[in-house]
């Protein structure tokens, strides 16, 4: 679901052929460049660049005439690095701004696609989760996310439900290290390693999805199937290559990132392990929402979201100590579950709670989190499902605001 928190973004576009970025908070430095000359780090990449990302993507989408300059102004109250998807949702509303101030129009489902792709300019090899929840996001629904294609179903949750977001205090720029595409080749050489040993065509194999579906087995049957084919114990780049018959400079152009090329050892089966069963998590929580809306649905929702972080903690160990004592902690405060949300290596946990437990819970955390610091204590906040992107005309003739 979306957050009520937003990314926002003031435009005027301009004939000047340069973009002009700015950010509200000056912790954040102004960045000026000519529009025909979009150069995007992937080396610790600053917060323009995520501007930049959304920017280019509809500009190369669309080829879009380099004459048309932007002045903007950033702004926001997604705190950042906090697992809150604040990158993302800056890319986006990047590209509506560009998409607008152009005044051309692309559907939701163009812009989530363009949006997850040209996200990956800064390095990170993300899905299209935030992206599309960034768009097709409605007030008060959660949403069942699927791809290829990307299809969005309404998810209503159940009455008595507040969905509350903590911070760890840690904070993980996911495209300043490796930890976050390192997940994403070891769930891509465990899906080609079960390819292979089923005999598929494993060089056509991104994703582990691709192998469920190419031999029409459940989630609960790749569950059994992963612990037949991969083994508990790390690969190396020499057996992996061994495994799929190749040399290492294949593997490096098939399978790996850039920056994921200096890693030397992958774990595959808890990789495995953990992406078949979340999926199957998501397909009984979702059952769960279409059913009765009683504190024992509660109760089992909260199960669930246990047992996610349990998987993230454990098989695809992308938590940390911050934020597996503060999901302790909510637990011990009255959440019936609680787990890490976004990429994980800190940011935050979102915790399920009785509504009619929400205000003593929330100062039970307080209490024991925060405790008399004011700017963390703005980093633990209610939410609830919230609409997508927006844009806010001020022009007395289009004044108002209209759903992209």
């Amino acid at each position: 679901m979306a957050l009520d928190q937003s990314i926002l973004i003031a435009c005027r576009a301009t004939d000047t052929g340069m973009l002009r970025l700015s950010n509200t908070d000056p912790a954040y430095r102004a960045f000026t460049t000519s529009t025909s000359e979009v150069h995007i780090s992937r080396d610790k990449p600053e917060w323009f660049n995520y501007f930049l990302c959304g920017f280019k993507g509809v500009s190369d989408h669309l080829f879009l005439s380099p004459s048309v300059g932007l002045d903007v102004v950033v702004s926001g109250t997604l705190p950042p690095s906090a697992g809150l998807s604040s990158s993302s949702a800056l890319v986006c509303c990047a590209a509506v701004t560009t998409m607008f101030a152009h005044k051309a129009c692309l559907s939701q489902v163009q812009l989530a696609d363009i949006c997850a792709t040209c996200e990956r300019f800064v390095g990170t090899q993300g899905g299209g989760m935030d992206q599309a929840i960034s768009f097709t996001a409605q007030r008060g629904m959660a949403k069942l996310i699927e791809f290829n294609p990307l299809r969005v179903f309404d998810v209503r949750l159940p009455d008595g439900a507040a969905f509350v977001i903590s911070h760890s205090g840690v904070e993980m720029n996911k495209a300043a290290t490796a930890d976050f595409n390192t997940r994403v080749v070891e769930c891509r050489l465990a899906a080609q390693l079960l390819a292979k040993a089923q005999g598929l065509d494993w060089r056509g194999v991104r994703r582990l999805v691709d192998v469920q579906q190419a031999l029409g087995l459940s989630l609960a049957d790749m569950v059994q199937l992963c612990p037949n084919v991969l083994r508990p114990e790390p690969y190396s780049k020499q057996d992996v290559c061994r495994l799929l018959e190749i040399e290492p400079d294949e593997l490096a152009s098939t399978s790996l990132s850039a920056n994921t090329l200096h890693v030397g050892e992958f774990q595959l089966l808890s990789r495995a392990l953990h992406v078949y069963s979340e999926a199957d998590r998501v397909q009984q929580f979702h059952r769960l929402c279409q059913s009765s809306s009683d504190e024992q649905i509660l109760v089992q929702l909260g199960t669930l979201m246990n047992e996610s972080h349990a998987s993230c903690r454990d098989l695809y160990e992308c938590s940390c100590d911050q934020l597996d004592r503060l999901t302790d902690m909510c637990r011990a405060s009255g959440a019936l579950g609680s787990r890490l949300t976004g990429a994980g290596w800190g940011g935050c946990a979102v915790s399920l709670v009785p509504a009619s437990r929400l205000d003593e819970f929330l100062c039970a955390v307080k209490d024991k989190l925060y405790a008399g610091d004011t700017r963390r204590e703005a980093q633990l906040f209610a939410t609830r499902p919230a609409a997508g992107a927006s844009i806010l005309l001020v022009d007395d003739d289009e004044k108002g605001q209209h759903a992209v």
